[in-house]
């Protein structure tokens, strides 16, 4: 087949004169997918080890997903949130049944969910009369698209060209107790943080970490949320990332794998805190739509009753001790080092990652960067210990290719 006669380049070409230059699409168009196979339009086939940027949990089609979509599609839509629907509550009662939270919001992404969990903060302590409304958050984080969220993350090339960004937001080196200690003061109302961070280049925050953030908003007065985004629905091997670590958060966020594709977020909280956001003080048209929550609900069933969970834990040590053996036969003059959880990894480079994912792409294999030097790996957690192998052999060889 000619360059000419591809659809992969014509799609391609295509998305490049019609959608705006926001991404960097890799130059396949992808038409099909099941379980952790991708096909592209020319009929290439890919074994997927980045999930959808660890979206796909039960990877592409899963029946059960598929089944309650087209179920929930015979039935009902949409009807807004003027009206309550079974599979919305369905969903609460399974979130909350599995986590420390009394209530939930739903929303469309993480973006959202995390926007309403800052909102939700400086609401909190505005009805308790107090003057908290500072936010401290962290170096290297990702928290969102939205300028609040953006404000919020700690990569100062998100925020260029969109300031000025909401007030009110310190930054803290990722990691630091001390630092974060000198910064959470009487105008703090939430510190925020995640458990892993993902597009900051897949680096696990220490127990004593979030042990220390969660004593130090106990005692100063303030809240403790946790952007969950990427690290809920199973990643790192427990439903949630707070369970690994032993650490609970006042607020959660989830998105991502909540929906294994289909677009919902959610923000879960303690009744005392939820109670602030009264009827007018925040919504969403869309959020917690009865299609999206059915296929969530089909999702959390999935994880907790199927075994999805024992399986994930199993695949993440396998990953991890597999990348730890690959660093060390590469050698610390090419590998910084292999880090992360569960299904959640990441090897950091001495040079730039994009070559190594070209090269994995061209063999068949899918993995994505997170920042400039290191490779992410987040396959669904469904992944069976044959394709886990034969995609990190794929790896291996090209990261000795690339690096020399």
């Amino acid at each position: 087949m000619t360059a000419s006669d591809s659809r992969n380049a014509a799609r391609h070409a295509q998305a490049e004169q019609w959608l705006v230059p926001t991404y960097k699409p890799q130059p396949i168009a992808i038409v099909r997918g099941e379980g952790c196979r991708l096909w592209d339009a020319d009929g290439g086939e890919y074994l997927d080890l980045m999930g959808g940027i660890a979206t796909a949990a039960l990877g592409h089609c899963h029946p059960k997903v598929v089944s309650a979509l087209n179920e929930q599609a015979s039935k009902l839509w949409h009807v807004s949130n003027l009206f309550s629907t079974e599979p919305q509550l369905e969903l609460a009662n399974r979130l909350l049944a599995h986590s420390f939270a009394d209530r939930v919001f739903f929303a469309n992404s993480g973006a959202e969910a995390n926007e309403v969990a800052l909102k939700l903060a400086r609401r909190h302590f505005h009805d308790a009369e107090t003057d908290r409304t500072e936010i401290v958050a962290f170096d290297g984080s990702f928290h969102g698209r939205t300028l609040f969220t953006l404000s919020a993350t700690g990569q100062p090339a998100y925020r260029e060209g969109f300031e000025p960004v909401v007030p009110g937001i310190l930054h803290a080196p990722f990691n630091d107790l001390a630092a974060a200690e000198k910064i959470i003061g009487p105008h703090t109302a939430a510190i925020l943080v995640e458990p892993m961070q993902g597009e900051g280049g897949v680096r696990p925050a220490t127990p004593e970490f979030l042990e220390g953030l969660r004593s130090l908003a106990d005692e100063r007065g303030c809240l403790l949320i946790f952007d969950e985004i990427q690290t809920g629905m199973g990643r790192t091997g427990a439903l949630f990332a707070y369970q690994q670590y032993g650490v609970t958060p006042d607020i959660m966020t989830l998105a991502k794998a909540l929906g294994n594709g289909i677009p919902i977020g959610a923000m879960l909280a303690r009744e005392d805190i939820a109670q602030a956001l009264v009827p007018g003080t925040h919504g969403s048209t869309f959020g917690g739509n009865p299609l999206a929550t059915a296929c969530a609900t089909a999702v959390l069933d999935e994880l907790i009753e199927g075994g999805v969970l024992e399986h994930a834990n199993a695949m993440g040590k396998r990953l991890g001790e597999r990348l730890d053996a690959i660093a060390a036969s590469l050698g610390p003059d090419k590998v910084v080092e292999a880090r992360g959880m569960g299904l959640l990894r990441g090897i950091e480079l001495h040079g730039p990652a994009a070559d190594v994912v070209a090269g994995c792409r061209e063999r068949g294999v899918l993995v994505i960067p997170a920042g400039a030097n290191v490779v992410r790996i987040a396959p669904p957690l469904v992944i069976e210990t044959d394709e886990l192998d034969r995609g990190l052999d794929v790896l291996e060889s090209v990261l000795q290719s690339v690096l020399g």
